[in-house]
């Protein structure tokens, strides 16, 4: 793929033939795509712990408890026990990758202490572990039918019920998944 092609700020989300893998009916957000592979997170499956469970592991209290109650995302397979934020607006913290003007995505505990003190960035989601592709494999899940892809938008990945995100972000590139088949034919 040339520069131009490359997926970053992207939705990848699961063709129904995934169903029974990890990322089946997912949606997962390219928050880097590039000669040298592809990095994303699933933004529409919960984990079990929530933000309560991070608040306690760095020792600090939320200044509002229901931001404790908040879940986690399961982010993707690759190294699950590791921590990422992905927010708007960008911001100024330890270990961020800034993704476009407005998205960034940030590893650093900083930010987490900011947001259980009500100080961290407007919008945000937690999620543990990341999808990992190297270099050419993501192209080939696609050229296979693994993923459709289109330009992401910020209000499925932080405003959208999680059970809907899979729909709507293909009805947004203009696809009714319900429609799809899991399997391809020739004539």
């Amino acid at each position: 793929m040339n520069k131009q092609q490359y997926l970053t700020n992207n939705f990848l989300i699961a063709m129904p033939g995934m169903d029974g893998s990890d990322f089946s009916k997912s949606v997962t957000y390219l928050c880097q795509h590039d000669e040298q592979g592809a990095l994303g997170l699933v933004i529409n499956k919960s984990h079990e712990m929530t933000m309560g469970d991070i608040f306690k592991q760095l020792g600090v209290a939320p200044v509002r408890p229901e931001i404790a109650t908040i879940p986690l995302f399961m982010g993707g397979p690759v190294q699950p026990e590791r921590g990422f934020v992905l927010h708007t607006p960008v911001g100024q913290w330890d270990s961020t990758l800034q993704v476009n003007e407005t998205l960034a995505l940030t590893s650093s505990k900083d930010i987490l202490e900011a947001i259980a003190q009500d100080k961290g960035p407007e919008k945000w989601l937690v999620a543990l572990g990341y999808a990992g592709w190297a270099a050419g494999q993501l192209e080939l899940e696609i050229q296979r039918n693994s993923w459709l892809h289109g330009l992401a938008e910020n209000d499925i990945m932080f405003d959208e019920t999680l059970s809907l995100r899979w729909e709507l972000a293909a009805h947004r590139i203009g696809v009714d998944i319900s429609l799809m088949s899991t399997e391809a034919g020739h004539c």
